[in-house]
């Protein structure tokens, strides 16, 4: 599969000093907005060398008016596109170009087309691909250049518009147009645009100058009521759509299929404010009529609305009176005004070919889940429903960082920790109003769980039996932190192997009084013991005031064989360092010294995961480290749900080896006999 990824150093700031951009650019201020210039729908294509060719996106026209940093995206209509398409802006943002854009905004599929269903239900990066293809470039640098020819504007943003994936540029291809037509219809593509090439920038007007030819039949419709069907369960059965002729709005039929129960849901929300008595079409549609295939229809009734909502619809071909045969719906259309919606008319084009500018997203990392404005989110994971409330909710009120935040960041650090969760049973800390909040554990999910959560059993000393949650993918690790827990807290042993632990751990755990330079101190003398036995660990900070170093232990030796070895490491620590380690058990017996926990090493004992977040002011997660990073200086303050991500990415995962093969315990043994 090909990318288009190419990267040009040049933006509009950094073009070269001279008066005007163009010769037939005018001085002007930078603008407000500017009417976008329409096309004209037409049968076939105009030919000749005097005209541009281009693909017709399926999105939403979009105006990018970018003062260098400061951003706006608007609609045909005016409509600010900034929080509901906040990545793009970002990219804008980054860009700092000082220029007016035209363009299409879309989703792309994984072979590069545009749907338009994934571009009207987008709400967040999870969702799909945005992408905001520009064709024109209206003001730049303190000049309107709206009277410049087009193919002066088009090779001026070539020079202008860094190419990548998520802004780009709406080439010419370079084919004949009947093969674009065929191969158009072939990948689905909505159509094409034929654009004069010496045609100026008319804002607000329809003319010839620029035309449209579609190759499948879509159109915009005005929903002018809805029916519902008598006995049924559906909140309504079908639209009743129309366009406007002469100011009045001419019925073109019923749209019956196309929407989930999600999406009646959320139309219903829209109609209710504007259901009216009176009939909105310039004739009472017949919705009872018999047809063909459906000789004997269920009774139905109307209701009206006032016709202000646009959708966009797909059908077979029109009757000769003008109704769509097999329309369906395709998604509503908030870029559109109701008035715009007029008669259009266009033939279909057949024949395969080939377009070689449908360029794919390049698959990269994780973005966001959830989008930053909506309190309340459905999102599927791995075929699971999951509802996510409360987004804004501050979980870290000195930094400001919200329960969005946090599942964004496991959303993004799942394949990172998953490995280090997966068939473990978890003990879930949960802080449902924050770091601050009241807190509480959480190991029985018995009833408290859905269906589809894995459960391991315990038997509790009281008697009852209660369950573990077992973590399996994603959809467990955004379920838990949905209920607020903040830190992921995983056995050291699977279900399969419930009494054997994939690791042995040496937890480093200082008073407050202690530095962390001090517990740097007590890592390096444990890893010095580690390299003796010739074997290797692995440390990360615990996100908190200690470290934790890991030894592989391939769920090959039982907990208690595991607690001896580490036990006897702790020791060995403790010889090398005595003023400032203990190994005692009892705080009162510590002599307030740096404790080596080797207790960790049992059954149903839980630590901070690795990239697990925590608890903390700054909201700090457990990172491993590279062991030449640990050294005077480092703090665990570094590594935060903020940044956490940027270095997960630049040096991979540092802890996978843990999970590899375990270590011979025998060999190292030997060490510590020798040593006696």
């Amino acid at each position: 599969m090909t990318y288009c990824i190419n990267v040009r150093l040049k933006t509009a700031h950094m073009i070269p000093n001279r008066k005007k951009p163009l010769p037939e650019a005018l001085k002007a201020d930078f603008p407000k907005f500017i009417e976008p210039m329409l096309a004209t729908l037409t049968d076939k294509p105009p030919l000749g060398k005097d005209w541009i060719y281009e693909i017709k996106w399926d999105g939403y026209r979009a105006l990018a008016f970018c003062d260098n940093k400061e951003v706006n995206v608007f609609s045909r209509n005016r409509k600010s596109f900034n929080d509901k398409f906040y990545p793009l802006i970002n990219v804008l943002q980054k860009l700092e170009l000082h220029a007016v854009l035209d363009g299409e905004i879309v989703v792309l599929t994984e072979e590069g087309l545009a749907s338009f269903k994934g571009l009207q239900n987008w709400r967040s990066e999870a969702d799909g691909e945005l992408v905001y293809y520009v064709f024109d470039l209206l003001w730049l640098n303190g000049y309107d250049l709206t009277q410049a020819p087009l193919q002066s504007r088009l090779s001026l943003l070539k020079q202008i518009l860094p190419l990548q994936d998520f802004i780009r540029m709406s080439d010419r291809f370079e084919m004949p147009v009947s093969d674009f037509l065929k191969a158009a219809k072939e990948l689905g593509l909505e159509g094409m645009m034929a654009k004069k090439a010496d045609s100026l920038y008319k804002p607000g007007i329809r003319g010839n100058e620029w035309q449209k030819i579609k190759v499948h039949k879509r159109h915009e419709v005005v929903i002018g009521g809805y029916t519902i069907n008598e006995k049924s369960p559906k909140l309504f059965s079908s639209l009743l759509v129309g366009i406007f002729k002469n100011d009045v709005l001419e019925y073109t039929g019923k749209i019956g299929t196309g929407f989930s129960l999600k999406v009646q849901k959320e139309l219903m929300a829209l109609f209710k404010p504007l259901v009216t008595d009176k009939c909105p079409f310039s004739f009472m549609p017949d919705i009872n009529k018999p047809s063909r295939f459906r000789p004997n229809p269920p009774k139905a009734s109307a209701v009206w609305l006032t016709p202000q909502l646009v959708c966009e619809v797909s059908y077979i071909e029109l009757t000769e009176d003008g109704i769509m045969r097999h329309p369906s719906f395709e998604g509503m259309r908030e870029d559109k005004n109701a008035d715009e919606v007029q008669e259009e008319i266009a033939d279909e084009v057949t024949s395969p070919a080939n377009i070689k500018q449908i360029m794919p997203i390049k698959k990269g990392e994780r973005r966001t889940l959830l989008n930053p404005k909506e309190e309340s989110q459905t999102k599927i994971i791995k075929g699971h429903e999951l509802k996510f409330n409360n987004l804004s909710k501050v979980f870290w009120p000195d930094e400001g960082y919200t329960k969005r935040d946090l599942l964004n960041y496991y959303y993004q650090a799942a394949s990172y920790i998953l490995p280090y969760l997966k068939n473990r049973p978890q003990s879930l800390n949960r802080f449902p109003n924050g770091i601050f909040g009241e807190s509480f554990y959480q190991k029985d999910v018995t009833n408290r769980s859905p269906d589809w959560v894995l459960k391991f059993p315990y038997h509790t000393s009281d008697g009852k039996d209660k369950n573990f949650l077992i973590v399996q993918d994603e959809a467990d690790i955004l379920w838990m932190a949905n209920l607020g827990a903040i830190e992921m807290n995983p056995w050291n042993s699977t279900v399969e192997k419930p009494d054997n632990p994939n690791w042995c751990i040496i937890d480093i755990d200082p008073t407050p009084s202690h530095t962390f330079d001090q517990v740097i101190e007590v890592a390096q003398a444990t890893q010095r013991i580690l390299e003796s036995l010739k074997i290797e660990g692995y440390c990360k900070t615990s996100g908190a005031t200690g470290m934790h170093i890991y030894i592989p232990m391939g769920a090959l030796y039982t907990y208690d064989q595991c607690q001896l070895f580490a036990r006897l490491i702790a020791t060995e620590v403790h010889e090398i360092i005595p003023k400032l380690t203990s190994i005692e058990r009892l705080n009162i017996n510590r002599e307030n010294k740096i404790y080596v926990d080797f207790l960790q090493n049992r059954p149903k004992a839980t630590l901070a995961a690795p990239y697990s977040v925590r608890p903390q002011p700054g909201a700090t997660v457990s990172m491993p480290l590279h062991w030449s990073e640990v050294k005077k200086g480092l703090r665990p303050c570094q590594f935060t749900l903020k940044n956490a991500m940027q270095r997960m990415r630049s040096e991979g995962d540092l802890f996978k080896l843990v999970l590899g093969e375990g270590i011979n315990i025998k060999k190292a043994l030997n060490f510590f006999k020798k040593k006696d």
